[in-house]
């Protein structure tokens, strides 16, 4: 039986490798006509590091303006503030220097420009909400200002349209996307991130296989998606066991970020993600585990919950990590065992009187009727979260 399918290009530019981040954003900058260049930086790359000043400096007078209190979770009240910032500074260029929470929040700021959202609440009714006939986004407009994003984890949210924000009154964390909402450009810069701490770099680079994982599990999946993403997880694989052996190597650094800009291509191109994702998103907002946790906890047991629905999927992911007569499920988990990250909900303060909280939330997410195995309800969560209790 042949394949019937469909493979959407991103609205991205391009991604820019190999040069130092100031330099990349300044001919960025130039080529864009940039006058006002407002970043939205991490807040200890900007406090205890030279890194942001070298990026103002490079800047020169195209410089308006930073902003450095975006929590981890991003939170509504973070980016309306800074939208604040930026449209006081006359933004006409917003750029995220950090990892994704800030990512989040820079792509959020967009939209609050484009609409004049001045407090939290201003977002509602602008979240992408799940429906009968398939998931159905805020009606945002398009943004005037676009943005520029120089990644210093490794998560992979820079390469979608989508993003992540909090609703602390629910908390809930909730998904804004528009298309225009994509940066137009990337850097990737490995030495601005030899300040990101050993667990949120391994971490991080967890979630980006993530992206992968679930893009070459899902049904709606392609060829060209597959291949992609098989091989950025393999460049992930190696190159974060590459940095846990030495974590001085700029080589498997710039492994681990390109790992996670091909991991990402299914995400970017609409593939839409399963379980990891929906159960991970409420782990984050409901649970206040760390995003660069919630796959190194959740994978190994949505695998399994997955493999009678995934079984030949789950051999390439097999072989991607050189094991192609491994179990997927038992290879991932053995893998980050070995990058000494938590492995169990336990580990991360997630105890079992939560799950009904998790698994009601969690069939709130659009990503939860995409699982390549049905879910039906919450007590089919609750069953992968026993899976990895």
């Amino acid at each position: 039986m042949t394949k019937v399918g469909l493979h959407q290009y991103p609205p991205m530019e391009q991604v820019i490798f190999g040069k130092p981040a100031g330099l990349a954003l300044r001919e960025e900058a130039e080529r864009k006509g940039a006058q006002r260049v407002f970043l939205i930086a991490s807040r200890t790359l900007n406090t205890t590091t030279d890194e942001i000043d070298k990026i103002r400096s490079a800047l020169g007078e195209r410089y308006a303006g930073t902003f450095d209190q975006v929590p981890q979770h991003t939170t509504r009240d973070s980016v309306v503030e800074a939208a604040g910032h930026a449209a006081q500074a006359k933004a006409d260029l917003v750029v995220a220097i950090g990892g994704g929470s800030v990512v989040a929040a820079a792509k959020s700021v967009l939209m609050c420009l484009a609409h004049s959202i001045t407090d939290a609440s201003g977002l509602d009714g602008f979240e992408l909400v799940s429906t009968p006939q398939g998931p159905r986004p805020g009606p945002f407009r398009n943004p005037k200002v676009r943005m520029i994003a120089i990644p210093s984890t490794l998560s992979g949210g820079e390469y979608n349209a989508g993003t992540l924000v909090t609703d602390t009154r629910r908390k809930l964390k909730q998904i804004f996307v528009h298309p225009l909402m994509m940066p137009i450009s990337i850097i990737l810069d490995p030495a601005i991130t030899v300040h990101t701490p050993r667990t949120l770099w391994l971490g991080s680079g967890t979630r980006a296989m993530d992206h992968g994982i679930e893009a070459v599990c899902s049904p709606r999946g392609n060829p060209l998606v597959e291949s992609v993403c098989l091989r950025g997880l393999r460049y992930l694989y190696d190159g974060l066991l590459a940095y846990a052996d030495n974590a001085d190597s700029l080589e498997a650094r710039q492994m681990c970020q390109l790992g996670s800009w091909l991991s990402a291509f299914g995400l970017q191109c609409r593939v839409p993600m399963g379980a990891s994702h929906a159960i991970g998103h409420v782990l984050g907002g409901t649970c206040d585990v760390p995003h660069y946790l919630c796959t190194a906890v959740m994978m190994p047991s949505v695998l399994k919950y997955n493999k009678p629905a995934t079984g030949a999927a789950q051999k390439l992911l097999a072989e991607a990590w050189h094991e192609p007569e491994a179990d997927a499920s038992e290879l991932f988990a053995r893998f980050i065992a070995r990058l000494g990250l938590p492995t169990r909900l336990a580990d991360v303060g997630v105890t079992e009187d939560r799950f009904g909280l998790i698994g009601n939330n969690a069939m709130l997410s659009v990503f939860t009727p995409a699982n390549p195995r049905p879910i039906k309800g919450p007590d089919d969560v609750v069953e992968i979260l026993r899976l990895a209790a």
